[in-house]
């Protein structure tokens, strides 16, 4: 949905007194888009019980400087605050990235201990706005990839490993981008490339590769695992903070979602898990329109 019509949207259903009811609502939701010189935001809302489906919903906010820190693709948590004819964003706070799970829980405070032991890995990590570097690995059909040949598409990409043992990791993750392929199919392969990157090459390799991405029934044209040598995927994965360490077996993982916008700089870097195939729905979508609002 573009702004334009979100502000249309916005308007009827504030117009809607059955849809709506006057006060303050305890919201959740995945910032879009920031748009600090009109003191606004869009976001991609959860639902809210008796009080709105989930949604895209543009907010005025009082102060333009509580904009400044926020990059599409956070999460956050904040008062929805009707006045008059207008819907007021306040007391924003950051969402939770991840569950408490102890997964999750032990790859943060790897991740945290892996950034102060190597502070020159730290800082190669991109920021929103920034070029994603070209890199190339290996996909299921066996051909070359490179980022740079998406060059004019806007990329979705995940890490994740065919073996995976917690439905709520790897496997949310591609069903995230399967909905994705599914949403945008008359875009996919035209205007949307999907891009799964695995963190296990040494089991997710040929015929298991292909295996794996049959599982999800991907397009081989629209949505590519990928798999190279160990040390090139750390470095594509340090990119986007994203660690990994083997253990038992089994690997442990920090969770991103990565979208790049069709200029190959980085649109957003979601953490986590706590997010709606809807909601990264909404935000590639925002991406994608870009480019038709020129």
């Amino acid at each position: 949905m573009t702004k334009r019509a979100a502000l249309t949207a916005f308007t009827i259903l504030l117009g809607s007194t059955h849809l709506w009811a006057a006060g303050t609502h305890a919201a959740r939701g995945v910032v879009l888009e920031v748009d600090p010189p009109h003191r606004s935001l869009l976001v991609s809302c959860e639902a809210i019980p008796g009080y709105m489906g989930p949604m895209e919903m543009p907010f005025a906010v009082h102060d333009p400087r509580v904009l400044m820190s926020l990059k599409p693709g956070a999460t956050v948590r904040f008062a929805i605050v009707e006045r008059g004819k207008k819907l007021y964003a306040e007391n924003i706070q950051p969402g939770t990235a991840a569950n408490f799970e102890s997964e999750p829980m032990e790859a943060g405070g790897l991740t945290m201990l892996h950034a102060a032991l190597n502070p020159a890995s730290a800082a190669r990590t991109l920021a929103v706005g920034q070029r994603v570097p070209d890199f190339a690995l290996t996909d299921q059909a066996q051909r070359n990839i490179h980022l740079s040949q998406f060059q004019g598409k806007v990329v979705a990409l995940t890490f994740g490993y065919s073996r995976c043992p917690n439905p709520n990791y790897c496997f949310r993750l591609s069903n995230n981008l399967s909905q994705l392929e599914k949403r945008f199919h008359g875009r996919a392969g035209s205007d949307l490339a999907l891009l799964t990157i695995v963190i296990d090459p040494d089991n997710d390799r040929g015929a298991a590769l292909t295996a794996y991405a049959n599982t999800w029934k991907a397009d081989p044209a629209v949505w590519h695992f990928l798999t190279g040598p160990l040390p090139q995927i750390k470095r594509v994965a340090e990119m986007f903070d994203m660690n990994f360490w083997r253990e038992e077996g089994l690997l442990t993982h920090s969770l991103h979602t990565i979208v790049i916008d069709r200029n190959g700089q980085l649109a957003a870097n979601i953490e986590g898990n706590q997010f709606s195939a809807q909601q990264l729905g909404d935000l590639v979508e925002t991406v994608m329109n870009r480019h038709d609002n020129r």
